[in-house]
């Protein structure tokens, strides 16, 4: 989702641990979440592995039963070194943008949080809003008699994802 540099959603900065493509210079690759998935795969192939295995044991023996020991060590061993590499070379370094808050910012739906003070009539601001291009504190402001504190208060979206 960190999908810039200029482009997409742009809301996080992942670390930049190797070059851009070719294609898109200036991009970073997400390449540690990538080896994460790729160590993804390969545990799925060995609980494949693991099933298979488990299907060959007939009167209480198992003749397949080191191949299970052997592929579920090397399946733990897989995520919990994927693990610690994704969050010290990965989620240690994300850092957010103010993208985020200004797609909050900018939605329409901040016209509900308006609701209880002003009534049905937040669906017209919410209206004018899209038509102008606005923000809804912006229209809240040129259409309601609420003080600047109330609707910094209402449209603190903090407050609103809260319980």
């Amino acid at each position: 989702m960190g999908s810039g540099p200029r482009a997409g959603l742009g809301e996080i900065e992942m670390p930049h641990l190797s070059m851009g493509s070719s294609i898109m210079p200036g991009k970073t690759n997400p390449i540690i979440a990538e080896a994460v998935c790729q160590v993804a795969a390969k545990v799925i192939g060995n609980d494949a592995t693991i099933t298979i295995a488990g299907q060959h044991g007939n009167f209480e023996i198992n003749v397949m039963m080191p191949v299970v020991a052997y592929t579920l060590l090397e399946s733990i061993q897989l995520l919990a070194s994927a693990a610690t590499v994704f969050a010290d070379r990965c989620i240690n370094g994300i850092t957010a943008t103010t993208a985020g808050p200004e797609a909050v910012e900018r939605g329409l739906m901040m016209a509900t949080a308006l609701s209880p003070r002003i009534g049905y009539d937040a669906a017209a601001i919410a209206r004018h809003a899209r038509e102008t291009g606005s923000t809804i504190r912006e229209v809240a402001r040129e259409h309601t008699d609420l003080s600047e504190g109330t609707l910094t208060h209402l449209l603190d979206a903090r407050l609103l994802a809260g319980p």
